[in-house]
């Protein structure tokens, strides 16, 4: 079996192009563009003499900025040198909500000590509980717990004094 021929034809691509013919004509020509119609010099001075003033709907804006921003500067400085008596107001008023504010504080801070000492006598209440359960364990009346030692000696050097006397 013999070998396939796997070359491929060359094209020359000038060669081609000019097989094809002229390329179509799609948009404005050189020519169209070199004879459009072109300003005058008056038209053109004309032309600057607007870019150089604006545009009216610009100042129109612009003017518009200003005067809102005259009337906020106006409010400022009534704020600022009328509104003496109302700084006042607000200064008492804050005056008064610290207080309040201090008032309530002091509050919390009693009722968070009186909860301190709830919790003190819970605590020194409960110490009396365990101590009356070590005597219990001791004597067997409560079953399956463990006693811890220091309570055991304390407990057993006060039936040695009770024994003595």
């Amino acid at each position: 079996m013999g070998k396939r021929d796997n070359r491929v034809p060359y094209l020359n691509p000038i060669a081609a192009a000019r097989a094809r013919g002229p390329a179509p004509v799609t948009g404005p020509t050189i020519q169209d563009y070199l004879s459009r119609p072109r300003p005058t010099w008056e038209e053109v001075k004309e032309q600057l003499e607007k870019k150089k003033k604006g545009s009216r709907a610009l100042a129109d804006f612009e003017e518009k900025m200003n005067e809102r921003w005259r009337k906020e500067l106006e409010k400022n400085r009534e704020k600022l040198l009328g509104g003496t008596e109302k700084k006042e107001k607000e200064k008492d008023k804050e005056k008064k909500e610290k207080k309040e504010r201090e008032k309530e504080k002091e509050k919390e801070k009693e009722k968070k000590e009186r909860e301190k000492e709830k919790d003190k006598k819970e605590v020194t209440s409960h110490k009396e509980k365990n101590h009356n359960s070590t005597n219990n364990l001791l004597y067997g009346r409560a079953c399956g717990s463990i006693v811890v030692l220091t309570e055991l000696s304390v407990f057993c050097r006060k039936r040695r004094r009770k024994r003595k006397n």
